[in-house]
C-alpha cells in the first residue's frame, strides 16, 4: 500500500466575493429597514403606514444595493481589463524585459536568482499573460471582479434581510412594535454576524458583536429622530 495520501486542504478565499456581497446586503437590509420602521413608529405613524414604509425601503434598498454593487465591481473589472491589455502590449513589445521583471518578483519572494529565472521562463512559456496577471498585477480567476454575481447576491440578500423586520412588523401588535422589531432585528444581526464570521474563519463572537453594536446604534439614532419629528410635527 502506497504511503502517498492526497493532500486536501480547505481554504476560504473562494468564498470572499459572494460572502462579502451576501453579508453586506443582508446586514444592510436588516439595519436600514428595521431602523426605518423604528423611526417611523417612534414618530407616531399608524401600523399600515409603517408597513408601507418598510416595503418601500425593501424595494428601494435592494435596487440601490444591486446598482451600487454592480457599478462598483464593474469599475474594478474595467480596471483589471485595462491592466491586462497594457500588460499584453508590454509582453508583445519586450518579452525579455517582462521575464526579468517576473523573475525579480520571485526573487523578492525568496527564490534564488537562477531558480527564479527558470520559473519565470517556464511560466511564461506556458501562459505569459496569466503569469504576469497573477504575480505582477494580483489578478486571478478566483479574485477577478464579477459584477453580475455581486449585484444579484447584494439585491437578494438585502431583500432577505429586510423581510425579517418586515415580518415582525406585520405580526407584532402596535403597542409592542418598536421593542419587538428592535429586539428581533438585533438577534438576527447577531446570528448573521456570527455565521458570517464562522464561514470566513474568524471569531463568531466578535462578528456578532460588531454588527449588533452598529445595528443598535442605527436604531437608537433613527428612533430619536422619529421621536423628535413626531413631537415637533
Amino acid at each position: 500500500m502506497s504511503s502517498w495520501r492526497r493532500h486536501a486542504e480547505r481554504h476560504r478565499t473562494d468564498r470572499i466575493g459572494w460572502l462579502r456581497a451576501a453579508v453586506l446586503g443582508a446586514n444592510d437590509g436588516i439595519v436600514s429597514t428595521a431602523s426605518l420602521i423604528v423611526g417611523v413608529a417612534a414618530a407616531g405613524a399608524g401600523h399600515a403606514s409603517i408597513l408601507v414604509s418598510g416595503v418601500a425601503a425593501l424595494v428601494a434598498g435592494a435596487m440601490s444595493m444591486a446598482a451600487g454593487e454592480y457599478v462598483s465591481v464593474h469599475s474594478q473589472a474595467d480596471t483589471e481589463q485595462a491592466d491586462l491589455a497594457r500588460e499584453r502590449v508590454e509582453l508583445d513589445k519586450d518579452p525579455v524585459a517582462e521575464r526579468r521583471e517576473l523573475a525579480a518578483i520571485y526573487v523578492g519572494r525568496g527564490l534564488e536568482s537562477g531558480l527564479a529565472q527558470q520559473v519565470a521562463e517556464q511560466l511564461m512559456a506556458h501562459d505569459a499573460l496569466g503569469a504576469h496577471a497573477r504575480d505582477e498585477l494580483g489578478i486571478s480567476e478566483l479574485r477577478g471582479a464579477q459584477p453580475v454575481q455581486a449585484a444579484l447576491f447584494s439585491a437578494a440578500s438585502f431583500a432577505l434581510g429586510a423581510l425579517l423586520p418586515l415580518a415582525v412588523t406585520a405580526l407584532a401588535p402596535e403597542a409592542l412594535l418598536i421593542p419587538l422589531v428592535a429586539g428581533s432585528s438585533l438577534a438576527f444581526l447577531a446570528l448573521l454576524g456570527a455565521v458570517a464570521a464562522r464561514v470566513g474563519g474568524a471569531s463568531a463572537l466578535l462578528g456578532a458583536w460588531r454588527v449588533t453594536f452598529w445595528g443598535a446604534l442605527a436604531m437608537v439614532i433613527t428612533a430619536a429622530v422619529g421621536m423628535l419629528f413626531g413631537t415637533t410635527g
